[in-house]
């Protein structure tokens, strides 16, 4: 009996998780999960929030910064520049110059060796 309640349980619960989220809920969850240094996971929420609301300059900024940390820097760089397309926040700004002088210097590096 006990199993039958907890299956009922679940059903009724199940509808309630597959709720629709918003960008706005999907950015949040995407920062919760890369200050936990969980990348892939917070690339996804991006995304999906990007999706969700294509023009969410925050979410493409945190879309831009997980692409960074994965190592896609040329997708990163597309990501910071459409963010800075639809704001010209100081915090996307700046994200963006700290970003763009790492990647011109792994360029140069890397043009270094033969």
């Amino acid at each position: 009996m006990p199993r039958f309640l907890l299956l009922v349980t679940l059903l009724v619960a199940v509808p309630s998780l597959a709720r629709a989220s918003s960008s706005a809920d999907e950015v949040h969850f995407g920062i919760d999960v890369a200050r936990r240094g969980l990348w892939r996971e917070a690339r996804f929420r991006f995304e999906k929030a990007v999706l969700l609301d294509p023009d969410n300059a925050a979410a493409l900024n945190n879309l831009a910064i997980a692409l960074e940390q994965e190592g896609e820097f040329d997708k990163a760089r597309a990501a910071y520049e459409h963010a800075l397309k639809l704001d010209r926040s100081l915090y996307i700004q700046q994200n963006y110059d700290l970003f763009r002088e790492a990647d011109d210097k792994r360029n140069r590096k890397a043009k270094k060796k033969p």
